[in-house]
């Protein structure tokens, strides 16, 4: 059998568009313009010319053809936890804009880790993408500041702009201070707000909303308990501490700084014998998917994830052909859900 038709392997160069032209018995130009220009070649040659990209294995290298025409048809994003349903709803709505306009993703962990997060910064902008979206840890962005200054427009997501950068935010202390009203004005006054570390610029927003809200109403208190993480193992720590607690000492309403946070409370206090929303409303935070499938629904401030997504894809578009962009920060509103866990 001829080499030249059959997808190649261990061992073989790899098929290049002279490779394909030759197959097909076209012209380079052909070949460029079917894979460009679809439109100005003829149907029989189109389809002779992609017969022979299917029969030879060829794949276009992107980088190469975007540095000969000075611009890529990739967008990075650099997400800080794909475990959380939240940044899967903001990498959605990036791919939904960015559809529209003929442009792929490539989506990365950083699995809440900064090297991680660098790394994959790096690489993108070693692919020559075109631009990259950031959802950063609480953390220096320095690698994503050293990129912007070699000319890759970088925007934020979940994470504010600054004098270099564009950024698209939801309003954390609006989202505390939702999640407390709710709580208030059910007639709860004994609150709790849990999260951590309070340094987490976030949490630090969730709990001031929170704060703002118990200081309108006068017989109304807030405690705050600071934890380790906003994880389902930390709410298994939070139940446990709130469960040795005498009645009078716990809390009647708990706002917990993540969905997750909120999940793992709610289970340990249930084997505690506290009964959830009777003996103690929960409000979590995030909205994760998982929170309206819980034993007990969990009430929880969303995010517009996916509007966030579109969003930021939009501005990155912006920025990207026009020399004339202006950076800013965009702030969208969040949403309480309420469920079966402060139904009281």
């Amino acid at each position: 059998m001829d080499q030249m038709n059959s997808t190649p392997s261990a061992g073989r160069p790899r098929p290049v568009m002279t490779d394909v032209a030759r197959h097909a018995g076209v012209s380079l130009g052909t070949v460029s313009n079917v894979l460009n220009n679809p439109h100005i070649v003829t149907q029989e040659k189109r389809e002779r010319v992609l017969r022979s990209i299917r029969e030879l294995g060829f794949v276009r290298n992107n980088a190469a053809r975007s540095l000969v025409i000075g611009r890529a048809d990739t967008v990075g994003f650099v997400v800080v936890d794909v475990g959380n349903s939240f940044f899967i709803d903001l990498a959605r709505g990036v791919e939904e804009e960015l559809d529209e306009h003929g442009i792929r993703l490539l989506l990365a962990n950083s699995d809440v880790n900064l090297s991680k997060q660098d790394a994959y910064i790096n690489v993108f902008e070693e692919t020559k993408v075109a631009g990259i979206l950031l959802a950063p840890l609480d953390a220096p962005l320095e690698a994503a500041r050293a990129t912007r200054g070699r000319g890759v427009p970088v925007v934020h997501v979940n994470w504010p702009g600054d004098q270099d950068a564009c950024g698209v935010v939801v309003d954390e202390e609006l989202g505390g201070y939702l999640a407390a009203r709710h709580l208030l004005d059910r007639g709860l006054r004994r609150l709790a707000f849990a999260g951590g570390p309070f340094s987490l610029s976030a949490i630090a927003q969730r709990l001031a909303g929170a704060t703002r809200a118990v200081t309108e109403v006068d017989d109304a208190t807030l405690q705050k308990i600071e934890t380790r993480s906003i994880s389902v193992r930390g709410g298994y720590d939070l139940g446990a501490a709130l469960s040795e607690r005498g009645i009078l000492d716990r809390p009647d309403g708990l706002v917990a700084a993540s969905d997750a946070l909120a999940a793992g409370a709610i289970q340990t206090m249930q084997l505690a014998g506290i009964r959830v929303p009777e003996d103690m409303a929960v409000v979590g935070y995030d909205n994760n998917h998982f929170a309206q499938d819980s034993s007990i629904p969990i009430t929880s401030v969303g995010q517009p994830g996916h509007e966030m997504g579109k969003i930021a894809a939009q501005v990155l578009l912006e920025e990207i052909s026009s020399a004339s962009h202006a950076h800013r920060t965009i702030t969208l509103a969040p949403t309480l859900f309420e469920r079966v866990s402060s139904a009281v």
